[in-house]
């Protein structure tokens, strides 16, 4: 029974987040308490509760921290130089811009943090995605997927988990599968460069100049035009019916004669895009040369900073949310020494953290129900007894397909020191060594990455203002299919 209501308390999450029928943070508290009742714990669901706040408590606290820190670096200028090379690269093709993605994406994801990553890489491209109208899911899943194949570093944490729960060496697990893990990288590139040549198919390509919207001045009408024409379907010259990249050819003043989008209705949408479009401009105006958050003089101490505080967090000298901690507190004096200028910066990146940290204490609550009822180990338990016996010999075959599914419904932890440890012991028993069952146990991190119980993805999906139920309906699909690339190629490389 456990098992059957672990299944369809997961599933009744997914099928309302992507239906949009309650938001993530209301379905991530409503279901599992109702679940609970159903399961006759109603009396022990506060201690669950407290149980999952506890655990997770210190990843908000890392990633509140840790969204003030990279926060100020953005307002300082830090990441300026990254992102002024990547908009020289990826020009304005949308097929250069998602491949910019992922490998924008892949490299920040060297520091081994989920988190930092969706930061530097939102950041830096949602302004590109923003002014081209690209598709922002297709940058969320793009990213999601690159760091989901980089977060097998050792010091990512699914490898020093599988290490440490099967008592192996670290390194006897990951370097052997470079081949196959570098195979699914290249398989993310390769999926990007589809999504690109599809984006540039419904797009067009301009060049940046062509991109950027000036006023023109013709008599008493002031204008706003397109600067140059695309080649693709949907960029126009302001005036006609397409999509654009730009803002369409709007009569501001003059005495012209009413058209059909004249009256009260047009007037009222206008106001709607007008007040969108003024939140997106505060959010492009992020990058704006001329800022006046900009620290040019502090640049090398904000650089060092940045480099000392990310090679800390990778020997693992203080706790990652003290790290954070420290590096935003040193961060904000330092860059913004008046009281006002520090709070202005808090202000600014409040909503980012109070979106992300309400996300991780609502993850806590599904967290702790799944863990505390009993269903995680009832499902898991369920999953390997149905391992048919002439299996036995491929359990690291077996091991691989089953992590795609359990690291999406389950935590990391949950299933390398629940599930895997009991995987490895029934490969054994069939010959198979446990550094095959690990190796194979890190092939479903490419969708891990997109899980609901995965933190970071709500500071991707939130910074980049993409739904959670938009995100994972794009990404399932092409982050399993990454995740089987890897697992073949492991299997072909005599790696599995």
């Amino acid at each position: 029974m456990l098992t059957i209501l672990g299944f369809a308390m997961i599933a009744t999450f997914l099928v309302l987040i992507m239906l949009k029928k309650m938001s993530p943070i209301a379905a991530l508290v409503l279901i599992p308490a109702l679940f609970c009742v159903f399961v006759g714990k109603g009396a022990k669901l506060g201690d669950y509760v407290l149980d999952g706040v506890t655990s997770l408590a210190p990843t908000a606290a890392m990633l509140m921290f840790a969204i003030v820190y990279f926060g100020v670096m953005i307002d300082v200028g830090l990441f300026d130089p990254i992102v002024r090379a990547i908009l020289k690269f990826c020009k304005a093709d949308p097929l250069r811009i998602v491949v910019g993605t992922a490998v924008l994406a892949a490299i920040v994801s060297l520091d081994g943090d989920g988190s930092t990553t969706f930061m530097i890489t939102v950041s830096a491209m949602y302004p590109l995605y923003k002014r081209l109208k690209m598709s922002l899911v297709v940058m969320t899943g793009v990213a999601a997927m690159a760091n989901g194949v980089m977060n097998t570093l050792p010091w990512g944490g699914p490898t020093a988990r599988a290490a440490t729960a099967l008592k192996l060496d670290a390194s006897d697990i990951f370097i052997p599968m470079i081949p196959a893990l570098a195979v699914g990288l290249l398989g993310v590139f390769a999926l990007s460069y589809v999504l690109g040549r599809r984006e540039r198919k419904r797009l067009g390509v301009l060049t940046l100049d062509e991109v950027l919207v000036e006023e023109k001045e013709t008599g008493s009408t002031s204008e706003t035009v397109l600067v140059g024409a695309g080649t693709g379907s949907g960029a126009g010259s302001g005036s006609g019916s397409g999509t654009g990249f730009g803002k369409k050819a709007v009569p501001t003043g003059g005495s012209g004669s009413g058209t059909d989008a004249d009256g009260p209705a047009a007037e009222e949408h206008a106001g709607a895009e007008e007040s969108e479009e003024s939140e997106d401009d505060e959010r492009l105006a992020g990058l704006d040369p001329n800022r006046t958050t900009l620290r040019p003089k502090l640049y090398w101490f904000n650089a060092l900073l940045t480099v000392t505080l990310l090679t800390a967090m990778i020997m693992e000298l203080l706790p990652i949310p003290v790290l954070f901690l420290l590096g935003a507190a040193l961060a904000l004096t330092v860059n913004f020494p008046h009281m006002p200028d520090q709070k202005a910066r808090l202000g600014a990146h409040a909503e980012n953290v109070l979106n992300v940290a309400g996300m991780v204490f609502a993850a806590a609550v599904f967290t702790g129900v799944l863990t505390g009822t009993g269903m995680v180990d009832s499902m898991a338990n369920w999953l390997v007894d149905n391992i048919p016996d002439g299996m036995g010999p491929h359990m690291a075959f077996v091991t691989g397909v089953l992590s795609i599914p359990l690291t999406y419904f389950m935590s990391n932890d949950g299933f390398y020191f629940g599930v895997l440890p009991v995987l490895a012991e029934a490969g054994q028993a069939h010959g198979v060594s446990s550094l095959e069952i690990a190796r194979a146990s890190l092939v479903g991190q490419p969708l891990h990455m997109s899980s609901p119980l995965v933190p970071a993805v709500y500071v991707l999906v939130g910074m980049a203002k993409v739904e959670f139920g938009d995100h994972t309906r794009f990404v399932v699909k092409w982050a399993a299919l990454t995740s089987l690339v890897i697992l073949a190629a492991g299997m072909l490389f005599g790696i599995i």
